[in-house]
């Protein structure tokens, strides 16, 4: 069973067997108050998957982009969570989580993916999913709205599915495609000053 938490936008938890199946959620899409929500939302969704957490065999983490106070609370809470049990970790770019939902609406669509979440100071996130991959091609970048590039298929994502994340991951097992560095996507380092170009920041 993966238990998987992404904090990048709202606060969003799901229960997700390992054949796919979304059995717990919990979504709250509000961008503040995370650290006020994780625990409950947490314990919400192992209720309505009718699980206690020594079922859980593995957390997927939603790593972002996503802004440094919200995202770094999940993340923290995910990492508790499996070093308490034991547990692996899995680290995934919450744009994947937004990529397989959009595919898995558009089945038909099979070609390059453009996705962009809200990154504030009038500036989107933007990361580039090649035609039939998983992985962004280069991760995010940070874009003003306007220049936004032409692309026949696009999804702009207020909220990350925690379920989407975990269904992100098993569809990279099924492909053989190795799990990316523990490493938080945060839109800027906390010491950034408008317009420097956004860096990964190890926690």
């Amino acid at each position: 069973m993966l238990l998987a938490i992404d904090t990048s936008a709202g606060t969003d938890v799901a229960v997700v067997s390992d054949q796919g199946r979304v059995i717990g959620e919990f979504r709250e899409p509000s961008s503040r108050h995370h650290a006020e929500v994780i625990g409950a939302a947490i314990s919400t969704a192992l209720e309505a998957a009718g699980l206690t957490a020594a079922e859980i065999t593995d957390v997927v983490c939603g790593m972002g982009p996503g802004p440094f106070t919200g995202l770094r609370v999940g993340v923290a809470a995910a990492r508790t969570f499996a070093f308490a049990r034991g547990l692996p970790l899995h680290p995934m770019p919450s744009h994947d989580a937004i990529a397989h939902e959009w595919r898995h609406a558009h089945p038909a669509s099979t070609g390059p993916l453009l996705v962009t979440t809200d990154a504030r100071r009038r500036e989107l996130a933007m990361s580039h999913y090649p035609a039939g991959s998983v992985l962004a091609d280069g991760g995010f970048e940070l874009i003003a709205p306007d220049a936004v590039p032409d692309a026949d298929a696009r999804a702009d994502a207020r909220q990350v599915s925690a379920a989407h994340l975990a269904l992100a991951w098993l569809a990279r097992q099924e492909q053989g495609v190795p799990a990316d560095a523990d490493e938080i996507l945060y839109l800027r380092a906390p010491d950034a000053k408008p317009g420097a170009v956004p860096k990964r920041v190890t926690a």
